[in-house]
């Protein structure tokens, strides 16, 4: 019997197996309960033991997590989450010395005295309790461990000649994150590990440190708990720390705690100072070294036997003092603050009337305020769960919906993901409570996955903040003065060590620019060692690669998919340009010599293709005399030439010669002679980019996008740019050569020297308004004069079915399109007049209602009023200095084949008659309106006949 009733104080200093020690023990029995100071702690014992009895007969159970299997044995949890009454055969409780911490110390102690195996005990910690347990537990058993390796101090050192597999120890946030800043830049980076990470954050980080990726640890006193890692090293960066209190020292035994993680198994370890802590005193430094420390005294306690017969009696039998001269009253913990504080909330404290009610809202006030907000802040989240689980019995689902799904959110800095995860432990912990949410499993489960993501995003932002992976892979590898592995993957990244270290764009390597100094010169050995063969597979690829993956650009570059491989540049002859290929020197002559030789078939076959009507004016041996001279002409205008250009030698030619240069595509066009099938949009790309060299031009003009008939002029396009790219610049827009010479086989119906009106033929092949045509007719050079008159609906109508009759209207796909210039249909549709012109329907007052004065009313019958234009040819004007800019024709008496004034041709009006004009209005055989200027015109030329 006294065999099962065992309680066992193992007690020695750190590094000696205790936790070890009493996972072997737990084993041995059946069942068993072992507690853990952290929940960090825990997380690592439970991994431990599921690798030796498997996940289904272990538990972990802390305030956030809870995984119990339905043949659950051995269970893992933090101190405060151990449960109670369960009967298991063993019981453990870690780091017990921590019954005298300000902070927790009465939740151990209460463990201490409370908590009982039914055949084995264990209490795990310091000789420093060894008198309290003693006198507290008198059937206590001691046995004592001493420590595997020897602990030595070695003084003051400074970060930067701190020893590899060394910890930094910091007392805040800020300063850790300040030490691991400087590790960074002087020693390739560190892993951080603080108490507030959640446990696959700080598993993330010591595999860092623990893998060899850095060789540094900086470290709250989070890591003095037993979490057992490879430290060589142990640096204090201050001696003091903030209790969440006040600022004091740290004792030694705290000192001692955390300088023991130095040295595992049996190496040795050694622990100092740094950055600006003062040197430990002899004194201190050797009882740390002989782990002497001052006994415990005072042990922290809160009664455990509470009364739940309303607030007022569970704060006070909370705050019981002890009566045993060991205990301590603890001081007033967050929880007793809470109930506090919401017993003086009216609504809590009529819910909380009953038994029931007092320990529900005793149960709500102990969730732990993991957010570090203000006291007011977590009571009323507090007032708002227990309102919530008093009157439903449940949390409600859609608000801790809303509050999990505000946290699920990865984006942001350190600080905002730890903020996160604090914030979010709060959830996981409400989700843990048995009852008190509807859908335990899916809670729990989603809290945990929303904590996981919030873990993985603050690790990686530690680790890129932190880490320079590379800098301590080469410092490493320099210092062992092993030879570095190089490797270039097929997207061109280059890696030393599995870093990155540049890259290979097309055959030049590309360095990373962050290095520097001596790892800058390490990182371009290392590198084009490795490029050396790779080069030559390159341009054996390159070489066979189809034309379909090669391509230039507007600018002259040349591209092997996305990778620039060259550029041209002008040779003898405009139309043979010569490539020139990017290889960097170190991969030698016979790959540069590949690659240029490949680039050059590229652009010789691109030329050969797109260009072939115009060589083959080059190859024809039957042209001779002008017509041969005439086609050498245009090879060198790249097949477009504006008319006013080569006017003399267009004039030259005979009908024979003519018709030889025809054959070959070529087209006499009143503005512009050019070959159609040179305007498509490929031709019309390269043809930009051989123009550009032949003018050198340091930056190349793009080719507008293709199929549309119109595009902005610009005032900055070097001069024959938009001949070059199949466009003709006429007042404030430029438009298309062919579409344009269409234009002017309209205009040649016209008598321009009375004046007439564009036809709806003109607006549509143009893609234009009214205004915008007005414009394009003035760059041309005609005079446009703008008119208003009387809009007849009658005529209007008769219109709009004459319209129907020659086509549908195109789509425009936005306003902004018909400002631009309209995609080429082929179909020469209407484009409809603005909405006044062209609705029939609407009994649209003449007059806006802005242009009314106030309190004025619009009239009914007043007549509405359309705008129109009368051109006429107005000669060459200021705007009409542009390219090839000529007299159309047309306007003058017609010519017969001899060029002399002859009978007109078929269709045109004699100049005497004078030109119909199109007009919105009806023709009007009994009056004529003065007002019109058109009509006054029309009435003058009958006077005169």
């Amino acid at each position: 019997m006294a065999e099962q009733s065992r309680i066992l104080a193992v007690l020695g200093p750190t590094n000696t197996g205790k936790t070890h020690y009493a996972i072997e023990r737990m084993l041995g029995y059946p069942t068993g309960v072992i507690g853990l100071p952290l929940r960090l702690l825990a997380r690592e014992v439970y991994d431990k033991i599921v690798g030796i009895r498997g996940p289904s007969v272990v538990a972990l159970v802390t305030g956030e997590e809870r995984i119990v299997p339905d043949r659950a044995k051995y269970w893992v949890c933090t101190v405060e989450a151990m449960p109670e009454g369960m009967g298991a055969d063993f019981v453990a409780i870690d780091e017990i010395q921590l019954c005298a911490d300000p902070e927790r110390g009465h939740v151990f102690t209460d463990r201490l005295l409370r908590m009982r195996g039914l055949r084995e005990t264990q209490f795990l910690g310091s000789h420093t309790m060894r008198n309290a347990i003693s006198a507290l537990v008198p059937e206590v058993e001691f046995l004592g461990r001493e420590r595997m390796s020897q602990l030595s101090y070695m003084g003051p050192k400074k970060i930067s000649k701190m020893p590899a597999r060394s910890a930094i120890v910091g007392f805040s946030v800020d300063n850790v994150y300040a030490i691991a800043e400087l590790l960074r830049r002087q020693k390739g980076g560190a892993a951080v590990v603080m108490g507030a990470l959640s446990p696959r954050t700080r598993n993330a980080q010591v595999d860092l440190y623990q893998n060899g990726d850095v060789d540094y640890l900086v470290a709250t006193d989070a890591i003095g708990m037993g979490l057992n890692l490879d430290i060589d090293h142990v640096a204090f960066s201050s001696l003091t720390k903030f209790d969440g209190r006040r600022m004091r020292p740290l004792a030694p035994n705290e000192l001692g705690q955390i300088a023991g993680r130095a040295g595992r198994g049996m190496s040795h370890g050694t622990f100092g100072v740094t950055g600006e802590a003062p040197d430990l005193s002899d004194e201190v430094s050797q009882a740390i070294m002989d782990h002497r420390f001052a006994p415990i005294r005072k042990l922290e306690w809160r009664n455990a036997r509470l009364q739940f017969g309303s607030t007022q009696a569970l704060i006070q039998s909370l705050e019981t003092r002890p009566d045993d001269e060991w205990l301590a009253k603890a001081r007033e913990a967050d929880d007793l603050g809470a109930v506090k504080s919401l017993s003086q909330v009216a609504e809590v404290a009529a819910r909380a009337s009953d038994g029931n009610s007092v320990k529900l809202l005793w149960d709500v006030c102990r969730i732990p305020d993991f957010r570090g907000i203000s006291h007011a802040e977590h009571a009323g989240l507090l007032e708002t769960i227990f309102c919530d689980l008093h009157q439903h019995g449940r949390v409600a689902e859609d608000w801790l919906a809303r509050q999990v799904k505000r946290l699920d959110r990865t984006d942001g800095d350190i600080d905002t993901l730890s903020k996160r995860l604090a914030y979010i432990r709060t959830w996981t912990y409400v989700a843990q409570r048995k009852g008190w949410v509807d859908d335990e499993s899916h809670w729990r489960g989603a809290t945990r996955a929303v904590e996981d993501r919030l873990s993985d995003a603050l690790h990686e932002r530690l680790t890129q903040r932190f880490v320079d992976r590379r800098t301590s892979v080469l410092l490493r590898r320099l210092k062992q003065k092993e030879a570095m592995v190089a490797e270039v993957n097929e997207n061109g990244d280059v890696t030393v060590e599995g870093e990155f270290v540049g890259r290979l764009e097309g055959f030049r390597f590309i360095q990373d620019k962050k290095a520097v100094g001596q790892e800058a010169k390490t990182l371009q050995q290392a590198s084009l060692q490795a490029l050396a063969p790779h080069f030559h597979l390159k341009a054996d690829r390159f070489y066979n690669a189809p034309d379909t993956e090669i391509d230039f650009t507007e600018q002259g570059g040349l591209m092997w998919g996305n990778q620039a491989v060259g550029k041209l540049t002008l040779g003898a002859d405009a139309l043979k340009p010569v490539a020139v290929a990017f290889v960097d020197d170190e991969a030698g002559d016979d790959v540069k010599q590949k690659v240029q030789r490949r680039l050059q078939h590229f652009i010789d076959r691109k030329i050969a293709t797109l260009f072939e009507p115009l060589l083959n004016i080059q190859r024809d041996e039957t042209l001779t005399g002008l017509a041969r001279g005439f086609g050498f002409r245009m090879v060198e205008g790249f097949g477009i030439i504006p008319r006013s250009e080569i006017a003399d030698e267009v004039k030259a030619l005979d009908q024979e010669a003519r018709g030889a240069l025809r054959k070959h595509g070529i087209r006499f066009g009143q503005f512009t002679v050019f070959m159609p099938l040179l305007l498509k949009p490929a031709p019309t790309r390269l043809r930009l980019v051989l123009w550009s060299l032949a003018q050198g031009l340091e930056e190349f003009p793009e080719a507008p996008p293709p199929g549309l008939v119109t595009v902005a002029a610009g005032s900055n396009a070097p001069q024959g740019h938009h001949t070059m790219s199949g466009y003709r610049a006429a007042g404030e827009r430029a438009i298309r050569i062919d579409m344009l010479e269409r234009l002017a086989d309209m205009l040649r119906s016209e008598n321009s020297r009375v004046g007439f009106e564009a036809k709806a033929d003109m607006l549509s092949i143009t893609g234009m308004t009214l205004e915008q045509f007005a414009d394009l007719m003035q760059g041309l050079g005609y005079k446009p004069v703008r008119g208003e008159r009387e809009k007849v609906k009658a005529v209007d109508q008769a219109m709009a079915v004459s319209s129907a009759e020659v086509g549908e209207t195109p789509e425009i796909e936005s306003a902004a399109d018909t400002a631009a210039g309209i995609v080429d249909t082929g179909v020469a549709s209407v484009i409809a007049e603005p909405a006044e012109q062209t609705d029939v329907s609407a009994d649209v007052p003449a007059v806006s209602e802005s242009e009314l004065e106030p309190g004025e009313a619009p009239d009914e019958n007043t007549p509405e009023v359309e705008v129109f234009y009368t051109f006429t040819w107005g000669g060459r004007t200021a705007r009409n200095q542009g390219e090839g800019r000529g007299k159309p024709r047309g306007t003058g008496k017609p010519r017969d084949k001899s060029g002399k004034p002859g009978k007109p041709r078929k269709g045109q009006p004699r100049p005497e008659q004078g030109a119909k004009s199109f007009s919105a209005r009806p023709e009007k055989k009994d009056r004529i309106d003065p007002d019109n200027p058109f009509a006054a015109a029309l009435m003058g030329l009958k006077t005169k006949s």
